[in-house]
């Protein structure tokens, strides 16, 4: 993620609310996502993801960090034990949400 300059909060909020945008996408996305050497993109994903459905944040924030994910290098088999087991520490509802997103983005 380090190497793609992320624009989300400025394309979507940039206007509206720029110190936002700018948190979004320079401290989250530029500073923090960027440590590399202190927690790889893969295991970053993971926890994204794992916080994400925890707090049942089912929306295009969850499909985009599964698609990260898929990017970091978690594969189908990953992504579907780690969904698993979230279902019984975070919810069964929210586990079929993330199921549904993961499977249109790990095609086989």
């Amino acid at each position: 993620m380090a190497n793609n300059k992320v624009t989300a909060g400025r394309d979507s909020l940039g206007t509206f609310a720029p110190k936002f945008a700018e948190l979004n996408d320079d401290v989250l996305f530029g500073e923090i996502w960027s440590r590399e050497e202190l927690l790889s993109p893969r295991d970053r994903s993971l926890i994204t993801v794992t916080a994400l459905m925890s707090n049942g944040i089912l929306d295009s924030s969850l499909k985009f960090h599964l698609q990260k994910a898929k990017e970091n290098g978690v594969t189908k088999t990953e992504i579907a034990e780690v969904l698993t087991q979230l279902a019984f520490y975070s919810g069964w509802p929210k586990a079929w949400a993330a199921f549904n997103m993961a499977k249109e983005i790990w095609v086989d």
